[in-house]
């Protein structure tokens, strides 16, 4: 298994013309939980080979951890025998120690060098080597790894290409982030992570890949079978797909890469309704079969707008959306929404659990497909609809979580409005409809 391993090191070091003693370096940028997991299983599977790779993360400096986190840190590595000796033997148990005390502060980027993702406190990784320094930390990178959400990735990257202005080579970028922004000038456009990159460095286009897939980070991990995809040019996405296969994470590679980094946030929007049905209809099956059949015809229908051939989005698409839906934080939050555990004023950053991205994803689909240019007739009416007007779960989610105006309560009130066509015929009306839209992905017809 260690020769396949190092082969596998060697291929990519060979395609990406790395000199015999010059290692790869790959650099995850932002620790969120698959950030961290994805840097974490890198470093297992390639970081005995020193000689040939370096794998570091970057993360800012300065987030302390309160005290009540301590203690729960304190209760992970007191309960895990091997986590407990491994800090021992690294003389770093004591901090742990006078944390929970309270006698001591800990910073995030601190123990995460000891494995500890702030976001995943209850699953400890490997040790990684943090680095604070921004520009230390990707200024040589061959390999850089995007864990940051969507909402910070193109300022995070503005300032990274102030480091890459003297390069000779550009390196390549592989996205795991999710969320989408909208633009409207000159013309309605969601706008992807691996966009915002290009945009932000200029780096070609070939080397920025996306890799997503339906995935929950620490049972993945935990060596729980998954499987993603890495999307983008054919030049970096294979060797790339084989590099970063595992026994139990398998990579698949695909050409598609705007449509499906676009297919990703499209599902965390409606996790976030589905968490709020779960909690208001103390989690009825058939409450949530019916959300699960409108939202998916919703999703069809949105996907008929952005991508020419959709049927090949729907396994992926939902198979996305139904491990969200059953563990991922956008559902989590859905369901303390409707508790009253979590409220709408304290943000959409949450502590321990970090960006909620299905808020902005909401606010993005929504605004962008309520554009009046994008009307179709509506087929019963007679009269020309915007394409947001005719999924009521995603203009209600708009109404909940973007314009405040009404409770979570209103998510059922949708479900159970007797004017509510059957999802059928919106999937009808998008397989009836030419209405490929490939400006909305900022494609040429």
């Amino acid at each position: 298994m260690e020769q396949l391993v190092e082969a596998r090191l060697d291929e990519i070091r060979r395609v990406m013309c790395k000199a015999d003693d010059d290692p790869l370096k790959i650099v995850g940028v932002g620790a969120g939980a698959w950030g961290s997991v994805f840097i974490a299983m890198l470093q297992e599977n390639y970081g005995t080979f020193r000689d040939k790779v370096s794998v570091r993360i970057w993360r800012r400096g300065g987030r302390s951890i309160d005290k009540a986190t301590a203690q729960h840190l304190f209760e992970v590595i007191n309960s895990r025998e091997e986590l407990l000796r491994r800090l021992i033997r690294r003389c770093a148990y004591l901090k742990y120690v006078e944390a929970r005390l309270g006698d001591r502060v800990l910073y995030a980027d601190e123990i995460l060098k000891d494995g500890f993702c702030l976001n995943m406190i209850e699953t400890p990784l490997c040790p990684l080597k943090v680095v604070t320094n921004l520009q230390e930390a990707v200024w040589d990178a061959d390999v850089v790894v995007n864990g940051l959400p969507s909402t910070e990735t193109f300022q995070v990257f503005s300032e990274i290409s102030k480091y890459w202005k003297e390069r000779v080579t550009a390196p390549v970028i592989i996205s795991l982030a999710k969320g989408v922004e909208a633009e409207f000038e000159p013309r309605p456009r969601i706008v992807t992570p691996t966009q915002m990159i290009y945009r932000a460095t200029g780096i070609p286009l070939e080397n920025i890949l996306y890799l997503g897939g339906p995935n929950i980070a620490s049972e993945v991990y935990n060596k729980e079978y998954a499987n993603a995809r890495i999307c983008g040019s054919e030049k970096w996405r294979k060797p790339l797909g084989k590099f970063l296969r595992q026994s139990h994470f398998i990579v698949w590679d695909n050409s598609d890469l705007v449509t499906h980094e676009v297919m990703g946030g499209l599902k965390n929007v409606y996790a976030i309704g589905a968490g709020m049905v779960d909690t208001l209809t103390k989690e009825s099956a058939t409450s949530k079969s019916v959300y699960f059949a409108h939202c998916t015809s919703e999703m069809i229908f949105i996907t008929h707008l952005l991508a020419k051939e959709p049927e090949k989005l729907a396994g992926p698409l939902l198979a996305d959306t139904y491990v969200t839906l059953l563990k991922g934080r956008n559902a989590w939050y859905g369901q303390k929404l409707a508790k009253g555990e979590l409220n709408l004023q304290m943000g959409d950053s949450i502590k321990g659990k970090g960006m909620i991205q299905g808020v902005s994803a909401v606010k993005a689909f929504f605004e962008l497909l309520n554009q009046s240019s994008l009307s179709l007739q509506h087929p019963e009416e007679d009269k020309p609809v915007t394409p947001a007007e005719l999924c009521p779960i995603l203009k209600m989610l708009y109404r909940i979580l973007i314009t405040r105006e009404v409770s979570c309560e209103a998510v059922l009130e949708a479900l159970r409005d007797e004017t509510m066509n059957d999802p059928r015929e919106l999937i009808e009306i998008a397989h009836s409809h030419l209405f490929f839209q490939p400006s909305l992905l900022g494609q040429t017809p």
